[in-house]
């Protein structure tokens, strides 16, 4: 129950706030909203304030906006608010608005979040590999690494970052241990990972583990800024590598995920705590408005792009034209949808996607 209820209030919650974007845009530029719906087919409650009908629809799995005048060749009541007669930049604004509307949305749960407070692992040392150079320059379980040269350190991925990016250099490491500092001298040595694409990189290492302290940290509403937009832009350039690589065939295509696999993920970060849970939220947010940026027909993406083309040629691309697009990319968009689930499928019942 628990699976199910997250994984419904984080679609609902990504899907309103996507559909909003679209919405508010719409009416701020003069553009008449005819529906609001979280939720296709059959409507199951509506209500209607204005010249919109506010609906909640049988199948919970996207949503829509339906904007006077969307289609060229339907009649308006009023010209003036038809979406269709406005101005090229108008409508890729509109259109453009829900997935932006998703990435701003992630950025204030994770500046949120940071004012909140945020679970850090400590430097401190829950063992040290044998024969390794932290071993062999004396440091011991308990110890906890105050500072690297001149750079205090007083989270666990803030000291792996600095050892990561310093294979063959001689760093000097400030220790505590117990109510004692001292400083020591070590070389990271240079070792072969995967990195989170399964790409082999160089990392430099000095064969210690973390020890598995954790300390809340929380920043004043400044810094949480910084943070939660830094945050953001990683995740953002994440999501669009991992699309890259995907389509480039580095990630394998059974890595991709459907509904079965957002409702387990939402199931298990529930669980771990709401702080958890708000940083899955944020991270489907962002995928959510990537994806639907990707110039495919029947996404939004597809409709900028179409409407790009109409602005270099001056003219609008043929109904016909269009039809035949989102034709391609409603079917594009069902085998993925479909793949995917099978994808879910294999993971539910063998464990894992071959």
């Amino acid at each position: 129950m628990t699976t199910i209820l997250s994984a419904v209030l984080a679609l609902g919650i990504l899907i309103f706030v996507h559909e909003l974007g679209h919405f508010l845009v719409a009416r701020r530029l003069g553009v008449g909203v005819e529906k609001f719906s979280l939720g296709f087919g059959p409507k199951l409650l509506a209500t209607r304030r204005g010249e919109t009908e506010y609906r909640i629809s049988a199948v919970p799995l996207g949503g829509y906006v339906k904007l006077a005048g969307e289609n060229p060749d339907e009649e308006c009541a009023d010209p003036k608010k038809s979406f269709s007669e406005k101005p090229v930049w108008t409508r890729i604004a509109i259109v453009l608005a829900g997935p932006i509307f998703n990435l701003l949305f992630a950025a204030v749960l994770y500046v949120t979040v940071f004012m909140v407070g945020v679970p850090v692992l400590t430097t401190e040392i829950r063992g040290v590999a044998p024969g390794s150079s932290a071993m062999q320059a004396g440091l011991q379980k308990g110890d906890r690494i105050v500072a690297v040269g001149n750079i205090p350190v007083q989270e666990w991925e803030e000291l792996a970052d600095v050892i990561h990016r310093s294979a063959g250099k001689s760093l000097d490491f400030k220790v505590r241990r117990g109510e004692n500092e001292f400083h020591v001298p070590i070389t990271p040595r240079a070792d072969s990972v995967k990195n989170i694409f399964g790409e082999e990189i160089v990392v430099g290492r000095i064969g210690i583990e973390a020890g598995g302290k954790f300390v809340t940290k929380r920043y004043n509403p400044l810094a949480a800024l910084g943070k939660g937009l830094e945050r953001t832009w990683v995740i953002i350039k994440l999501t669009v590598q991992s699309i890259v690589k995907i389509i480039s065939r580095v990630i394998p295509a059974s890595t991709i995920g459907g509904p079965i696999l957002i409702f387990q993920m939402a199931g298990e970060t529930a669980r771990l705590g709401l702080i958890s849970l708000v940083h899955f939220v944020a991270l489907l947010s962002i995928n959510l408005g990537i994806l639907n940026l990707l110039p495919i027909p029947v996404l939004d993406g597809g409709h900028i792009a179409f409407f790009a083309l109409e602005a270099i040629k001056g003219k609008p691309i043929s109904l016909r034209k269009r039809e035949v697009a989102q034709q391609v990319g409603l079917v594009l968009l069902i085998s993925l949808m479909v793949f995917a689930f099978y994808n879910d499928l294999v993971r539910l019942f063998l464990g894992s996607a071959q």
